[in-house]
């Protein structure tokens, strides 16, 4: 059998009754059953189940491993490992491929070349449910929704994919010391650690590779009920602030620093009786409003992380 050209990998922990659609899409993909693989790294912690599980697909080009270390960072490397294809695109067990997903992401890298080295496309939301008035246009990205219009070309400063779309090549990740093991969700999605693709795309672009947007690489993405409640929003908020300090202390410190004059701003807007840590949880259906607030718990996260170091009371 002919070495495949793209391996498509989908990571997944305990989500059974969403994997079979995406395990479908992703054996459904327009190019020969030859030009690729599908490799499942399921991190379950019933070893059994996931064996029984298995039996249901049969396909001669998927691979399915239960993988018993758990954290999605290691089961990426963990599939990477195993890929025979000079490149491998990831996807979340709650999506669902668009047939030419893989022909696409495929087209662009030959469009690009050599230093196209990631390649990520659009994702569009499978709403589970109405999306509520309060969420701001802004904070649709926290629900790796990617739409950045335009044609197929490299990424600009501001712009990103993301996981649930996203593909590199192969040796890359190997030789870029793979997705950080301390960064990255680990079991259910209780803690939402993340920054894991954007640690190992930087140590890529520092090496000179290049990331592409590649719109018509589409993949549909399930937006989850218990995604669509402000709590989840200003959890996610945190850890966040938590994932962007792990990466860069410093940096992350000096910034929240010089944000403590809107973190003031933003309780001086609330009713009297809210500008309290009461606050970070007041009521609103203004979009504008709760992303100002969701902005506020980032700050506060960063700056407790931080000991407030440096922080000057008027």
């Amino acid at each position: 059998m002919s070495t495949p050209a793209i391996a498509l990998c989908i990571c997944t922990y305990d989500r059974y009754d969403l994997l079979p659609g995406a395990i479908r899409s992703a054996l459904e993909q327009s190019l020969p059953v030859e030009r690729y693989e599908v490799i499942v790294i399921d991190n379950s912690p019933d070893a059994k189940r996931a064996e029984l599980f298995s039996e249901r697909f049969t396909a001669p080009n998927l691979r399915y491993v239960h993988e018993k270390t758990p954290g999605l960072s290691n089961a990426r490397n963990v599939a990477a490992s195993l890929a025979n294809a000079p490149v491998i695109a990831f996807m979340d067990d709650d999506a669902l491929a668009d047939p030419e997903w893989a022909a696409e992401l495929l087209n662009a890298y030959d469009s690009f070349g050599e230093s196209a080295t990631i390649v990520g496309g659009r994702v569009d939301p499978i709403w589970a449910s109405e999306r509520p008035e309060w969420v701001h246009d802004s904070m649709l990205g926290n629900l790796s929704i990617v739409d950045w219009g335009g044609d197929a070309r490299i990424a600009g400063p501001d712009e990103w994919v993301a996981g649930t779309n996203i593909s590199f090549r192969t040796s890359a990740i190997l030789e870029n010391g793979g997705f950080p093991l301390n960064l990255g969700r680990v079991g259910s999605g209780s803690a939402l650690l993340s920054n894991e693709e954007i640690k190992l795309v930087e140590r890529i672009r520092e090496a000179g590779g290049q990331l592409v947007y590649a719109p018509l690489a589409r993949v549909n993405h399930l937006v989850d009920v218990r995604r669509l409640r402000r709590e989840w929003f200003r959890k996610r908020a945190a850890w966040q602030a938590l994932s962007d300090f792990m990466m860069n202390p410093d940096g992350q410190a000096a910034e929240a620093r010089k944000q403590w004059p809107s973190l003031i701003k933003y309780f001086n807007a609330l009713p009297p009786h809210e500008r309290t840590i009461r606050g970070f949880l007041h009521p609103t259906d203004d979009p504008e409003l709760f992303h100002w607030q969701t902005g506020a718990v980032y700050m506060m996260t960063t700056l407790l992380l931080a000991g407030f170091e440096g922080v000057e009371l008027d």
